[in-house]
């Protein structure tokens, strides 16, 4: 494989000190890291039609709204642990919640799409995308690894009918659709790999999967972005980077960050598509990168 360029993004906005959390640490919060106090722990970017970036904090159930001059407002708060939110065809706020499972807001608060898997509880749900035909995926991670690969992938048709996809990952995290529609990715975080599979799923059985990016280092591969492209990004969490390929998986540009090693999301401009932002939830910042 041919070496891609290695590019330095540049720091496009950090979350306002006002806006740090300075209470008690969530349960969350105390799960994942314990002893230290963490003010947020952001995740699943995504841009909005109006070309506002959307950021989830996991650590204290708030989801923020990025302007694109940079200045942040506080979209929801909710007691919950929401990794992923998108916008619905019909406008409404669905999100995947590590706690709640798939819910959305109403005026009082939270409401379950699907709080269960059909056979029982979500492991905990991890992140989400729409595919170009409004199918809703997201990912059941739970605390599964490569010592017990359980976790799971899901389909949510457009008219509610729930289907487990895929199981017996270990870790899946990070989901995005190719813009045409055909392909799924998956970012299988304890495996380091980032996996794929064909969108239109057979009848009854599991599709094919294979194995589309192996990477190394770090903790793995969490969030995941298409752009019109073709081209797919993926943050490597605990390595302070990202890396881009194009639809056939050759590499396009590795992105390092300045600062902060926890990249969690990553997403392209829709109006630039060349243009790609990188999370670090490490110091609670967005950097970007002209590629």
């Amino acid at each position: 494989m041919r070496s891609a360029p290695l590019l330095t993004a540049r720091l496009f906005t950090r979350m306002p000190e006002d806006l740090h959390h300075r209470g008690p640490p969530s349960d969350w919060a105390r799960m994942t890291r314990p002893g230290q106090a963490i003010h947020s722990f952001l995740e699943g970017a995504f841009f909005d039609g109006d070309g506002a970036l959307w950021l989830c904090d996991v650590a204290y159930g708030r989801i923020f709204r990025i302007g694109p001059g940079g200045g942040w407002t506080l979209g929801q708060q909710y007691a919950g642990e929401p990794h992923s939110m998108r916008f619905a065809p019909d406008g409404r706020p669905v999100i995947a919640d590590y706690r709640r499972g798939l819910i959305t807001l109403g005026p009082d608060g939270p409401v379950p799409l699907a709080a269960t898997a059909g056979d029982g509880p979500f492991l905990g749900l991890s992140d989400m995308t729409y595919g170009p035909d409004g199918t809703l995926w997201f990912t059941d991670s739970g605390r599964s690894s490569l010592s017990d690969p359980v976790g799971r992938v899901y389909a949510r048709s457009a008219d509610g009918t729930l289907r487990q996809v895929l199981g017996g990952i270990a870790y899946p995290n990070g989901i995005a659709v190719s813009p045409d529609g055909r392909f799924v990715y998956v970012a299988a975080t304890r495996s380091n790999a980032v996996l794929r599979f064909a969108a239109a799923l057979p009848a009854s059985d599991a599709p094919m999967l294979g194995t589309f990016l192996h990477l190394s280092g770090g903790l793995g591969p969490d969030g995941l972005a298409t752009n019109a492209l073709g081209w797919l990004a993926v943050a490597q969490a605990q390595a302070g980077r990202a890396y881009v390929v194009d639809a056939l998986g050759d590499p396009v540009a590795e992105v390092r960050l300045p600062s902060g090693l926890w990249t969690t999301s990553v997403a392209f401009d829709p109006t630039a598509p060349k243009r790609l932002y990188v999370v670090d939830a490490e110091f609670g910042a967005v950097f970007v990168a002209d590629l």
